[in-house]
Formats: structure tokens, C-alpha cells, sequence
């Protein structure tokens, strides 16, 4: 019987089978998936094949090949990734100015991920409602920025219901992973579209600005006016371990276009002669805190390899 995850805790997981009936399942044997050495083999959004026992227990007893993922470093297991979702249509990276702040860096490593794990990304930023000159005129430079890249990029306000609508219809009848720091918002915002099944939010901590943890388990959730969102955990750092350095510049899309037109073939964009994207960076033609992002990651990158 065929089934999707709706939530995986580790070691029992919530399956919703094509009749519409949500069960409680566990794992039969182990299973490799896509090479990945990953702490959960079974992950939300994977289409799952199921069979009940012959005490009553649910089995998981195969998954399917999955369209796409998305993972994060383990928490446990640095050496280790935790995929965060699979089959996913898109993803929205809740993000804020100002309790707490979204750092641009944390924002293009989220962007780097998305193209790599190819899932189209949105960029949306939560509580305008506390914008100030300075947040607003902030929003206006970074929106210019991304969206001349490609990335469509929206400001909201939960508390106000301001561009609600417009996500509302971004959403429909697609697979949305939601994702970003801690207190920018997330739960909130989904808890606007989900009717009456609602899910915990928290307040950002008093003392230290930052986001208190809410969501333990990603979960995937059905939208009364069709489609599903998956909520994740406040997430820090994305796993970008599976790309080699040589790589990364293929994920960020106003670079990829130049790569062939470097002088070296395996150009890290860093301080060889002749090459194309720096020429680019130094000529205004990339941002250059979309650059800083790169060369921070690369160098993260290059410590693993």
C-alpha cells in the first residue's frame, strides 16, 4: 500500500495512505537511499510502500525513488546528514530584519543548498510591521539584489496579514518545504493557512534576540485550499558537504553563467588570473556580499575535502 510521510521522529513515523487514512509506521530492515550517510533513511515527503504485520504493527517496507531533497548537517553527528525533506516543489525561507536578524550570509548558503538540491526557492521576509527607516530602506537594497538574480523576494507581516494573500496563492497545490531561523516567524505563518489544525509558536527570547525553538520534527501539514507545507526545526546550517569546491559557483545562479568564460577550467572564482566571476564582482556586475557568501562557503568546503 502505497503512503507519503507526514512527520519522522527517528524511529516511528506518521504515513498518510492514498485513502486519505494517517498511520503510525516503523522501519523493516535498513534501507540505502541515494548514497546519502544520512541519520534517517526515511524522511518526510518520501512516497513509502507499507504493509501491516501480522501482529497489527504498520512496516515501512520500501520508499521510492524521491524527485529531490534537501539536507542538513546532523545535530548528533557533524560527520553526518540529516535529510530535512524530500519531493519538495519549492521552498520558502522565512526571514526577518529584526528580532532576529537574517544574516545574508545564512540566506545565499540556504539559496546555494536550494540549487543544488534543485528546489526552486522564495525568499520572504516576515514583520514589516516593526520596520523601521532603517529595516525598510535594508529591504528595498536586498530585494533589488535578489530579485535581479531571479529569486523572487516578498515582505509580510503575519501580525498585520500585509502580502499574506499573495503567499496563500504561492502555495496551492504545491509541496512547499518552510524553513529558517528560530523566531523569524515560520509557525506563525503556516498556523494562517492551516484552518483549524494549528501547530506551537514561540516568542523570540527577551535576553538573547534569538529564536526559541518550537518545531522538533519536521512535519508536513495539508492546506485546506489544496497542496501541503512542511514545517522544519529552527535550522542554523545547511549541509552543502555533498558539493566539492570546484563545484559551488554552479549554485550560485549569476555566477554560473560566466564559469566558461574563466580562463581555468577548475576556477575557484578566488585568485586565479583570468577570471571571469571576479572580473564580473569588480565591475559591479555581482554583489559583492553575494561574493563574500561564496568565498565563506567555499572556504567551509574546502576544510572538508
Amino acid at each position: 500500500m502505497k503512503a507519503i510521510v507526514y512527520k519522522s521522529t527517528g524511529s516511528w513515523y506518521r504515513v498518510k495512505t492514498e485513502e486519505g487514512e494517517f498511520l503510525d509506521a516503523r522501519i523493516r530492515g535498513k534501507f540505502k537511499t541515494d548514497d546519502i550517510t544520512s541519520t534517517n533513511p526515511v524522511a518526510v515527503g518520501d512516497v513509502v510502500q507499507v504493509e501491516t504485520d501480522e501482529t497489527g504493527a504498520v512496516m515501512i517496507t520500501e520508499i521510492e525513488d524521491r524527485k529531490n531533497y534537501i539536507i542538513r548537517q546532523s545535530p548528533q553527528n557533524k560527520n553526518l546528514q540529516h535529510i530535512i525533506a524530500a519531493n519538495i516543489d519549492q521552498s520558502l525561507l522565512i526571514c526577518s530584519l529584526k528580532q532576529p536578524h537574517t544574516s545574508r550570509g545564512f540566506i545565499d548558503r540556504f539559496l546555494a543548498a536550494s540549487e543544488a538540491f534543485h528546489v526552486p526557492a522564495i525568499l520572504v521576509f516576515n514583520k514589516a510591521d516593526i520596520y523601521r527607516i532603517k529595516e525598510s530602506d535594508l529591504f528595498k537594497e536586498i530585494k533589488t539584489i535578489y530579485e535581479n538574480i531571479g529569486y523572487a523576494t516578498i515582505k509580510v507581516s503575519v501580525k498585520n496579514r500585509m502580502g499574506i494573500e499573495q503567499i496563500r496563492g504561492l502555495l496551492r497545490n504545491r509541496t512547499t518545504l518552510i524553513s529558517g531561523h528560530s523566531g523569524v516567524g515560520k509557525s506563525s505563518l503556516i498556523n494562517l493557512f492551516l484552518g483549524d489544525e494549528q501547530i506551537k509558536t514561540s516568542e523570540v527570547s527577551g535576553w538573547s534576540g534569538k529564536g526559541v525553538h518550537t518545531t522538533t520534527f519536521a512535519e508536513m501539514y495539508d492546506l485546506p485550499g489544496g497542496g501541503c507545507v512542511i514545517d522544519t526545526p529552527g535550522i542554523r546550517e545547511f549541509a552543502l558537504k555533498e558539493i566539492e569546491p570546484v563545484e559551488l559557483s554552479h549554485y550560485f545562479v549569476e555566477m554560473k553563467p560566466l564559469i566558461g568564460n574563466c580562463r581555468f577550467n577548475n576556477c575557484l572564482h578566488k585568485e586565479e588570473p583570468g577570471c571571469a566571476v571576479k572580473q564580473a564582482v569588480a565591475d559591479g556586475k555581482i554583489d559583492i556580499d553575494r561574493y563574500v557568501s561564496y568565498l565563506t562557503i567555499l572556504d567551509s568546503l574546502n576544510e572538508e575535502w
